[in-house]
Order: structure tokens, then sequence, then C-alpha cells
């Protein structure tokens, strides 16, 4: 498209760069139908309630029976905590526990993002539900939208210098690129402002003609989404490379010297759009401890300004970093900062741990990651999880982590509670990890139905007895002990983080049972990533089948025990060996 002189056209904003304009910072159509009678926010309002920490939704199990009713949509709210590193106190636990009870589902998840998610929040509630966590030092503020989303840290509490470090930077840069405007507070909080970040100061990379309220952001926020994540090289747990802003650090000693400045990673990809893809993220440079502020901020600003805002799909960071390439991106970050940056260490991911079961803190204390299915924390038959957890948090008022693997971690235990603790575990029939399998204890999955508007298939609720049947077959073939991630969502979307995984699981198309129902459908089958989250996976089957995925692996991992070089993963595996699908008659596989 040409304008009339000939030149390019400029163009044309998508709608929710219209919406953020006219929001007046993202305050006007959520303060104007916050307190109407509707239950639900139009569409218009719904995009800015976002950038609040919450997403309208409605129980897509009810959708069919209540249209053949003629009645409306089962409307609720879905609410996110930002919770920088996972962190909470004891008492924050109690809250959610309780908001969760009284307003909720009855159950909290913890987020593939170290974050607590509550479900089932009516829109008369809203307001009391953010008012009461922020009154308890808890926020929703940017936990969705087109901004930084929650920081990731590493979660395990260990008391030495460099795990102390690598969180106080995550919380300097999450307040540091927080929004300043004052909105939320005065929407939720009548105007008090209650601080739940460090205080941020002011933008250290001076731009002319930058935005008084929001300096760093802008008035229209980000294209789109932004997340950043902190790690070691030698724990990846927080997948940093599937970040679009990643600090790897560089360790000298027993203390942190710097970062490895990482850009361009996300998951979320549109198979019917191939200008969409996944994409790790890529060494820029290295950053001092006390100049991260100031990089981050120019590759926030450089994403700002240049980013995609007309076409949502192709709006993230990697996109721009794939059009331009990385030596463009970076001179243009080095432009935005006023000088150039250092090169990259040699220093890169290797390894990585859930912090799963006893360990100890380097303090004499020690701490106990307990397993979460899918980061749903509930009562379901014997496993009283959510019982367990507010009668733990009550009795010995100890804080908790998140981690990104959506478990808990329970922290500053004393060894002389450790037999109380067990033996607690064992009451309310929660599974210490030695208990559960080694691929259940790598799994994860996304909400997905009833409650996410975008997914096609389920997720949670399909992954365990995918779960169930993968064991069988592992165990049948000697592979029980293998660590292999399984990681499972409902959509292309990717919140699970299925396209890094050794074996990811996305949704491809609903199966509706004969009540009317949508449930576990069809799968597209990757295979090839690794544990360590530093290799995109390829497909190796489409459509396959909810109760099919383990019979399509078998003859795979059949050829894994056969033909695997010494100390090779799954992922290593299939990537070197290649994962086309082998003829029918070679492995007895479906021919369907």
């Amino acid at each position: 498209m040409t304008e009339a002189n000939g030149g390019p056209a400029t163009p044309k904003l998508s709608k929710n760069e219209g919406l953020k304009a006219a929001s007046g910072y993202l305050k006007q159509m959520v303060a104007d139908e916050l307190l109407n009678d509707e239950p639900t926010f139009s569409d218009d309002a719904g995009q800015i309630l976002k950038f609040h920490g919450a997403y309208m939704q409605d129980d897509r199990d009810l959708r069919t029976k209540l249209k053949k009713e003629k009645k409306d949509k089962a409307y609720m709210v879905m609410v996110r905590i930002r919770m920088v590193g996972g962190r909470m106190t004891a008492e924050q636990y109690g809250v959610c526990d309780e908001l969760s009870r009284v307003v909720g589902n009855g159950t909290l998840r913890i987020t593939t993002r170290q974050e607590f998610q509550f479900h089932g929040i009516l829109k008369q509630d809203l307001a009391v539900v953010i008012r009461h966590l922020n009154e308890n030092l808890l926020s929703t503020l940017a936990a969705c939208g087109d901004v930084e989303r929650n920081v990731l840290a590493c979660p395990a509490p260990i008391k030495d210098k460099k795990h102390e470090q690598l969180n106080h930077d995550a919380l300097a840069w999450a307040s540091h690129v927080a929004p300043r405007a004052s909105t939320y507070w005065d929407v939720w909080l009548d105007g008090e402002k209650i601080e739940t970040l460090p205080p941020a100061g002011p933008p250290l990379v001076k731009q002319a003609g930058e935005d008084a309220v929001e300096p760093i952001l802008g008035k229209t926020y980000l294209p789109r989404k932004f997340k950043t994540a902190f790690a070691f090289p030698e724990d990846n747990c927080t997948d940093i490379l599937a970040n679009d802003l990643g600090f790897l650090a560089v360790v000298e000693g027993d203390s942190i010297v710097g970062y490895n400045v990482l850009v361009g990673g996300g998951l979320g990809t549109t198979p019917s759009a191939e200008k969409t893809f996944p994409a790790l993220a890529l060494p820029m440079g290295f950053a001092a401890r006390d100049e991260i502020l100031a990089v981050g901020e120019a590759v926030v600003r450089v994403f700002r300004d240049f980013g995609n805002r007309s076409d949502r799909k192709r709006a993230r960071i990697k996109y721009l970093i794939a059009d331009w390439g990385m030596p463009a991106f970076r001179a243009k970050v080095e432009e935005y900062l006023g000088r150039k940056l250092v090169d990259p260490k040699d220093v890169h991911v290797t390894d990585v741990d859930d912090h799963m079961g006893w360990r100890e803190q380097g303090d004499g204390k020690l701490y106990l990651g307990i397993p979460v299915q899918n980061g749903r924390i509930k009562d379901d038959g014997p496993l009283r999880l959510a019982s367990g957890l507010k009668a733990f948090f009550e009795k010995y008022q100890t804080p908790g982590r998140l981690t990104c693997q959506q478990k808990m971690l329970l922290m500053d235990l004393e060894p002389a509670w450790r037999d109380e603790i067990n033996a607690w575990l064992e009451e309310y029939g929660i599974a210490s990890v030695e208990k559960v399998s080694t691929v259940r204890r790598w799994s994860m999955a996304c909400p997905a139905l009833p409650t996410c508007g975008l997914a096609v298939t389920d997720a949670e609720r399909a992954l365990p007895s995918v779960i169930d049947m993968l064991e069988a077959e592992l165990l049948r073939q000697g592979l029980e002990n293998e660590r292999l991630t399984v990681r499972m969502t409902g959509c292309p979307n990717g919140c699970a983080r299925p396209y890094n995984a050794d074996v990811g699981l996305v949704g491809r198309s609903a199966k509706i049972g004969p009540d009317g129902l949508p449930g576990p459908g069809t799968y597209t089958v990757f295979l090839g990533g690794r544990t360590i989250g530093d290799r995109i996976n390829v497909e190796f089957k489409d459509y396959v089948p909810h109760d099919q995925i383990a019979f399509e692996l078998a003859p795979i991992f059949a050829r894994f025990k056969a033909e695997r070089l010494d100390g090779e993963t799954f992922g290593d595996f299939c990537h070197r060996a290649g994962v086309s699908e082998p003829a029918p008659a070679e492995v007895g596989a479906s021919t369907e």
C-alpha cells in the first residue's frame, strides 16, 4: 500500500491501540462500567481491564446448556496476582485462600509465571477482591496486559550472596518498569496508593518528548505483553530463554558481577499464520549489576517505539528482532542507551532444578518443595491440598514461594519440624516428591477449558490421564526414571511452554461429547526440545487423540532405549535421530 505521494502508507493501528489511547492511562471504560448492574464488562472495557490484572471469562462447560435455555453466558472474572519471584508471606497465603473460598471457585492456581490466579470471581465482587489483596501488600497491577508482566526469579530460598542478589535485582527491575500512572489506585483504592514494590526511581534513559505520566511505557503502553526472567546458568528454573528479556547471571566467586542480557524469547504462535512462530531469546550483550535497569529500560523503549502496533499477531519483540536481525536491534538499543554494549560473556544455560523435596537453605533451616499437579490447589477426594496448606500456614507462619513449574516451596523450616511436617503430608494426602513419578513431576498444563476463552481443547483436565498412560508405558520399557518435560496447552498460545519441552502437546481440535460439552480432543505432538529449555522442538504428529498419545510415543521411547548414546536425554535423542513419523508397519502405529 502506498500514499498519494508514492511513499509507504502508515499501517493502520489495531483496535487495541485506539482503546489504550482513549482510556486515559487505562482509567476510562473500566471505571465507567465497574459499578453498573451488568454481569460482564463490554469487550472494549475488557481489553483495558487486563492491565488491572483481570480477564473476563465464562464457564464454557455451561455455554451449550445456557444457549438452549436462551440464557446469558455464565460470566466470571479471572484475577491474577503479581508476585515477583513467587514471594509470599504466610498471611498473604491466608488471604488468597480465604478469597478463593469466599468469592472464587474454591481453588487457587499456581501459574507458570510464579503467581496465583483466582477463577470464578463475579464482577460484583471484583473491587472487594482487589482492595483486599492490596491491603495485604499484594497487587494485580500489570499481571496482565501490554506491559511488563510478573518478573521471574529463582524461588529457592538459599541464603547465599548470589541468590539474594538475584532476587534483589529482580525486585528492582519489576519496580522500575511497572506502570506509574495513578489509575490503578484511583479506580480500586479511592486514590490511596499502597506500595507493593520497592519505590521506583526516575527513568535512567532520557529521551526527548517522553510521556510525562508513563515515561518508560508511554501513553499507549507497549505493543504487546512483555516478559522478563532472571536465572542462573546451572539452574534455568525460570525458563529464561522463553522470555522477551532475560538476565542470565554471571557469577564470580560467591557474587553476581553482572548478567548476559538475552532478548527475543516468546512461545506463542498461530498455526494458521506462517508469519508467527515460537522463538528462544538470543544473547545481546553483558551488563554489570548496576547497569541492568538502564539496559533493560532501553530494550523496553525500543520495543515500545518500534514494535508492531497494527498486527497483534506480530507484535511481540521476537518478531522485531527476526525482521531486523540482532546486530540492528542491538545498535538501536545502544542508540537509546547512549553507549556501546559489552559483548555477552561465554556463559550459557546448562541445567535446571525444580527445587522439590527437602533441601537445606544454608542458614541451618530447611525448605520443602511440594509437587502440585498442574498448579491447582484444591481438595479432591483423599488429596486435601487446599485444606492442608491452609492448616500449614496457620500453624507454622513461615513464608512460601511459587515456582515456574507450578509447584510450591515451604521455607524457613526448623529441622526439628521435619517429622511432624512429613506426618502433615500424610494426614492430608499430599504426595511428597518421592511418591510422584518422574514424568508427572516434570509435567505441567495450562487451565484451558472451561475458563479460558482461547482454548480449543482441555489441558489441565486432560493431562493427568495422559500422564497415567505415559507412566505405564515408560515403566513397561524401563524408562520410568528418565527426566523429560511433558507440557500441554489447550491452544497454540503456549502458556505452559510446550514448544521447548521434550514432549509438547498442543490442543488442535475439540471433541464434543454426547452432553454437548467440549473435552479432550486431538493434539499436535512436538518432540525434541529438552528439559533445560534451550531448544525449540519440532512437530512429530498432528491430530493425535488424547488417549492415543502414549501409544504414538511408545515406538519413539523404544528407539530411544535401543539407540541412545551414553548420557543422552530423550529430547537430545529426538533432536539427533529425527522424529519424522515411522511407517505404520514398522511400529504398529495407527493409520487413522
